[in-house]
């Protein structure tokens, strides 16, 4: 069965791939190592502690074959492989967690848990004649045969560790962890009810019942009580936390949807508040209120609010510093006291079993150099103690106390090292890398480069920041080529990431600069890491896309420099990343040499930005007519009459976070304007290519591409 299709791929292509397999730009020393060798690092995804026990559970990815590992501190820190799911079928593993008493893990398995819509959908990337189902299942911590707990998503082991709740078609579901009976539907409401979570003492289960204009929250005492809804106002209300005693729920408030339509280019900020009520009676009242400006905003990075009832104190994430960092409030209210100071982001944030500390992954430590990594950074509830706990040159993040509240359980990679779990006594400050061995013996560790900082300005005096990637044999000059991330809210790194998308990305860099290109990583602005204004730009996006300022930036500084080729500078990048390498090859041609878009956006007046410009209403935002042109102008197909680059459309048919049909459209254009380009389609596949073979043809397919345009096109020139 043929997978992939590639068009206009003449014998010229075909011909010279083993070409490519066996020489390099000139200059370069031969590269030692294959696509295949460079994707085959086992990354660890989804991580978990029990809050009563010293054990650990994480899943690991290798080569697309997905399991799930464990270790326990008790006994040694050994890992140990519980699954034994042998093949690459795209399955992806969400919401692992351990029960409290450590004794079962509980796990998603299928879907397409990253995307933004259509998540409880199944994935079938194998082209299968009956698709795969979104299912939970349990094992138990000791080894077994995996439990069958039912199809859904989302599913929360009660604190007895006897029982789960879960969703499933916008209910709420329960079953015996042990599977020993059928699930059952616990109630029906009105809306898509989601976000359970258990009482301190697992009698009760607060939920967020989401009704199109507005949200509740609820709790289900029983199929004897009625649901108790808490405070029910015209308003958002999400985020349910229980208090330690179990007598009160805290959550977020947000305004409701309605109201005179307000600008589009210039949006007002986003007011939020924190509510608590009274699990009893219902009754609530606001305990903090965010500041009425653009940076006291409902939070956007990784976990949002981040809402955590600790201690005698209720945590929060907020902007409006300047900076994501975490604060506290008393539990009856009061002043807000902020917990972590100084210029770097707090995310994946998790709270100490016994409520009174916080850890976290923070852009932070004694080396500047750290506002491009991620160390571990521990935090009281009560006070501002932050003490950074692995600094040093390497990167951590996704970090868990144990139940001991003695072992820190973490992720750990270097700019060499691909990822591994981590174990650190906080004790006698130890740590023991958990499942090294697994990295696959001629992994090329040592012939991946230390990507190195880089500052430079946009047009507009925008500090911009960029990992420049630099082959060994650096006489040149050499092509080069710019990679854009996606999201757009992220950053890259000074090493491996913590997502597997741009850790596979990070393994493409280091497989071009193998090859003896110069390569230009560009936190551009929309990203994370470098604060609120930063974050949230002016005229960004469909609102005149002025990040694309930054991608012009990094070109010119390629040029300036005497390492690198200025006639042949390339550019590739997935999702706003295709977005933005359309952006580049559309109005600067004369800069970008060629480009591989994949999963991009072409066209932002259609798709989710449609329904401000032309809502259902009569009555339209007053600068309707102007943001109907500037979306325009913010899209690569205004601009295909200056389009002169040859380029390489990548898509999967079945994403979940771009529509195919945006490249389906540009395809067409590309074609009516005479355009060069090449096409490979991915069926049934996702946004994130779920089988691994599918992400190496797609990466095989990205480089192929720009060896062949930025070198053989550059020997071309010099004869």
């Amino acid at each position: 069965m043929k997978i992939f299709r590639i068009s206009h791929s003449c014998f010229f292509f075909v011909s010279l791939f083993s070409f490519f397999l066996f020489s390099s730009p000139a200059g370069a020393k031969p590269h030692p190592f294959t696509m295949e060798q460079v994707l085959s690092f086992p990354f660890p995804t989804d991580v978990a502690a029990a809050s009563h026990a010293p054990r650990a559970v994480w899943s690991i990815n290798r080569n697309g074959v997905r399991n799930l590992w464990v270790v326990d501190a008790a006994a040694d820190l050994t890992p140990r492989k519980l699954t034994n799911y042998p093949d690459d079928d795209g399955q992806e593993f969400s919401s692992v967690q351990l029960s409290a008493d450590g004794q079962w893990v509980v796990y998603v398995r299928g879907g397409e848990p990253g995307g933004n819509w259509d998540e409880e959908l199944p994935v079938n990337p194998l082209h299968l004649p009956e698709a795969p189902k979104v299912q939970i299942w349990s094992i138990p911590f000791a080894g077994g045969t995996p439990v069958l707990l039912g199809e859904g998503t989302s599913p929360v082991v009660s604190p007895r560790s006897d029982s789960v709740v879960f969703v499933r078609d916008g209910q709420l579901w329960g079953v015996a962890i042990d599977g020993r009976s059928p699930a059952r539907q616990l109630f029906h409401a009105k809306g898509r009810n989601a976000s359970p979570r258990w009482s301190p003492d697992g009698s009760r289960l607060a939920f967020r019942s989401y009704r199109g204009d507005h949200s509740f929250i609820g709790i289900f005492s029983g199929t004897d009580q009625p649901i108790l809804w808490l405070d029910p106002q015209y308003c958002y209300d999400l985020s349910p936390r229980w208090s330690p005693d179990g007598r009160r729920v805290a959550f977020v408030r947000l305004d409701g949807a309605g109201g005179d339509p307000s600008s589009i280019l210039e949006p007002p900020p986003t007011p939020w508040k924190i509510v608590t009520a009274d699990a009893a009676t219902g009754r609530g009242h606001v305990v903090w209120t965010s500041p009425d400006t653009p940076e006291g905003s409902y939070p956007t990075t990784h976990g949002r609010t981040n809402l955590h009832w600790g201690a005698g104190r209720i945590v929060f994430l907020s902007y409006q510093d300047g900076w994501p960092h975490l604060y506290s409030i008393p539990e009856e209210g009061g002043k807000a006291l902020r917990l972590t100071t100084g210029p770097f982001m707090a995310e994946y944030i998790s709270m100490s079993p016994d409520g009174k500390q916080l850890f976290f992954a923070g852009n932070t430590g004694p080396d500047p150099l750290d506002l491009e990594r991620r160390h571990i950074v521990r935090v009281s509830v009560d006070k501002a103690d932050m003490q950074v706990l692995t600094p040093g040159k390497g990167l951590e993040w996704k970090p868990f106390l144990t139940g001991d509240g003695r072992h820190l359980f973490y992720i750990s990679a270097t700019a060499q090292r691909p990822p591994v779990a981590a174990m650190m006594d906080l004790v006698t400050e130890k740590t023991q890398l958990l499942g090294e061995d697994i990295i696959p013996a001629d992994y090329p560790v040592k012939s991946l480069v230390t990507p190195q900082q880089v500052i430079f300005k946009a047009s507009d005096g925008v500090e911009i920041h960029a990992d420049l990637f630099l082959p060994d044999q650096k006489k040149g000059p050499h092509p080069a080529v710019v990679f854009v991330h996606g999201g757009p809210p992220r950053q890259m790194l000074l090493g491996w990431h913590y997502s597997s998308y741009y850790s596979n990305a990070y393994a493409v860099n280091q497989y071009l600069v193998n090859h003896g290109f110069v390569v230009l990583s560009v936190n551009y602005r929309l990203g994370i890491g470098y604060g609120y204004a930063f974050h949230h730009p002016a005229h960004a996006g469909p609102k005149g896309a002025s990040e694309y300022l930054d991608i012009v930036a990094a070109a010119d500084w390629l040029g300036e420099q005497s390492f690198v080729d200025k006639e042949h500078i390339g550019i590739y990048g997935g999702s706003y990343g295709g977005y933005l390498t359309a952006m580049a090859l559309a109005r600067n041609s004369d800069l970008f040499s060629a480009g591989v878009d994949i999963s991009g956006v072409h066209d932002r007046s259609i798709g989710r930005w449609k329904k401000y410009l032309f809502p259902e209403s009569y009555q339209k935002a007053p600068d309707a007519q102007q943001a109907a042109a500037t979306t325009w102008a913010s899209s690569p197909t205004a601009y295909m009459d200056r389009w002169k680059s040859p380029v390489l459309v990548i898509h999967a048919d079945d994403d979940r976070n771009v529509p195919f049909s945006q490249s389906t459209d540009l395809v067409q254009r590309l074609r009516q304007h005479g355009i060069p380009h090449e096409t490979l389609v991915v069926p049934d596949d996702t946004h994130h290519f779920l089988v691994h073979r599918h992400q190496l043809r797609v990466d095989e397919a990205t480089a192929e591409f720009l060896i062949r345009e930025l070198t053989v096109g550059r020997m071309k020139d010099d004869r």
